[in-house]
């Protein structure tokens, strides 16, 4: 197998050393008996399945970006270790992707330069842990996070006409290779197989936008108001959640809600936390050690005014944003205290927004004085009832009767045979589909969806006429005046045609090259093989 025009010796070698871990000279009776065998197409066929499978695996570990904060939080609940596991996951992600890359870049210029794809028992070895590997990782999230599988499908009415476009780009340039393999191959059956089956995946690449469906195709005159934003714990990347000074920074990114998470002390304080113990936002490892994983609501107010509850969020940098702030900022935070709710409902009412909050622990068993406390305070605290939104369920009817003008969110879609309309929703924004919020819509329904951080979902929900989103990243969707792409359904045809008849042209154009240079090597060879039979015989006599 000589090698192609335009593959220096040099090359060809340098491209079987790290291929093949060996040391093997690219000339012709240096490597004879050196053949691409069936065994060997095998192993590249494994290589390029490894390497699909992680970039998938690369795609999902972008799109589950967008909630990676909840599994630190769920991995300190568990092991009470703090870290940004997302760095780890993307920078584990670009190893495994980048060395499946190479080889796949190397084995493809290995055919174009006609030298066998000869893989070593490493790389062999690695490829397969690298599939193990992505294959736990597809089996974790599907076990512990089932619902980013539905974030996946969402994702795909964002990058689904872009990802039509790279994929039908990737199989136009394996063109070149197949080509080039065909023609030096001499087994038909082998031919004939892979060309049905690039041209099968072709023609569904080609006719794949007839089931591409995105709320963003369509008229710039169409598109429906931007959806308000809601502070998921005010601004949590910029402040510390469930502070005054996260409520203050989510009016200056211009959010319409306040959303937060009540709890009541021991004796009878309504204050703001999250989590059902404080070692998470607050030093009461230092100040009470030995009451420190006891539930929030042990604590009496007097106690949980003791504590810091800000000097973590320089510590831990639960968001990379952290690193960006001013020195001001930094002192502030570590001023910052566990507020009560009368104190949050005073910010708010001066700020001029609107306040939501769950009540927790929804099973402690005096979770209706929990309710009765909880109202006490708004309604003694002068706040307009319309700027209070209700999410607990438990007492609801309770709440009616006595706060009448508080408005009810619901965490729940509504039912058939539903007694009163809802006016209000609030659900993850995997529980409701385009179709949906579009319905919704029409019946003056408001929905909320959370958590959303990431443009790219923010404007598919935009497209899809969302009313709100709950955010940690309000600094980021404030500064957004459009969603990131907006095609009318004419311009994306046109597009769709033009990328399919450059795909097709080009791969005709390859196989055509490449048959036209085998041809004319042919003879090139036959005028060898001859020459090298005369000097033989010659020799014999």
């Amino acid at each position: 197998m000589a090698d192609p025009p335009g593959c220096c010796r040099p090359c060809a070698t340098c491209l079987l050393c790290l291929y093949s871990c060996q040391w093997i000279t690219a000339k012709k009776e240096k490597r004879k008996g050196l053949r691409t065998t069936k065994c060997d197409c095998s192993w590249f066929l494994f290589l390029f399945c490894v390497f699909l499978f992680t970039l998938v695996w690369l795609y999902f570990a972008i799109i589950i970006l967008n909630d990676f904060h909840n599994f630190n939080e769920f991995i300190f609940k568990q092991r009470k270790l703090w870290l940004d596991w997302s760095l780890l996951l993307l920078i584990a992600t670009a190893v495994l992707i980048t060395y499946s890359a190479v080889l796949l870049v190397l084995a493809l210029c290995l055919q174009l330069c006609g030298q066998p794809l000869k893989l070593h028992w490493l790389h062999k070895t690695l490829l397969i842990l690298t599939a193990l590997v992505v294959a736990a990782a597809f089996t974790g999230l599907g076990i512990k996070w089932a619902e980013e599988w539905r974030s996946a499908r969402i994702s795909l009415q964002a990058t689904g006409p872009f990802l039509h476009i790279g994929i039908v780009g990737g199989m136009t340039l394996l063109a070149w290779p197949l080509a080039s393999f065909i023609y030096h191959t001499r087994n038909t059956g082998l031919k004939v197989f892979l060309l049905l089956v690039y041209c099968t995946v072709m023609i569904a690449l080609y006719l794949a936008p007839l089931g591409i469906t995105s709320p963003c195709i369509m008229e710039q005159n169409q598109l429906p108001p931007k959806p308000a934003l809601v502070g998921h714990r005010g601004a949590p990347m910029l402040a510390p959640e469930n502070t005054l000074m996260s409520l203050h920074k989510a009016v200056d990114c211009d959010v319409q809600v306040f959303e937060t998470d009540v709890m009541v002390s021991a004796d009878g304080v309504p204050f703001l936390m999250h989590d059902e113990e404080l070692t998470r936002t607050t030093n009461v490892q230092a100040v009470f050690p030995e009451r420190a994983a006891l539930n929030s609501t042990a604590f009496n107010w007097t106690d949980l005014q003791q504590l810091d509850a800000g000097s973590w969020f320089l510590e831990r940098r639960p968001f990379p944003t952290v690193q960006s702030l001013s020195a001001g900022d930094r002192h502030q935070a570590t001023k910052q205290r566990i507020p009560s709710l009368e104190q949050a409902l005073e910010a708010a009412k001066q700020s001029n927004i609107s306040i939501m909050f769950d009540l927790r622990p929804e099973n402690h068993s005096d979770y209706q004085s929990f309710v009765n406390a909880t109202l006490e305070v708004i309604l003694q605290s002068g706040i307009p009832l319309q700027q209070v939104l209700w999410l607990p369920d438990g007492f609801r009817e309770q709440v009616k009767q006595q706060a009448p003008g508080v408005q009810q969110v619901y965490g729940r879609k509504r039912l058939q045979n539903e007694k009163e309309p809802l006016l209000h929703v609030n659900l993850p924004y995997q529980d409701m589909s385009s179709e949906e919020i579009r319905q919704y819509r029409q019946d003056n329904i408001s929905v909320n969806l959370y958590v959303v951080n990431q443009p790219w979902l923010f404007s598919v929900l935009w497209c899809s006429g969302v009313s709100s989103v709950t955010t940690n990243a309000c600094q980021v969707l404030k500064e957004m005046k459009h969603p990131i792409w907006l095609l009318p359904s004419s311009t994306y045809l046109m597009i769709w045609i033009v990328v399919d008849c450059a795909s097709f042209l080009t791969i005709l154009w390859a196989f055509l090259l490449l048959k036209k240079c085998s041809q004319g090597r042919r003879p090139a060879e036959s005028e060898t093989d001859v020459l090298l039979t005369k000097i033989n015989s010659l020799m014999q006599d």
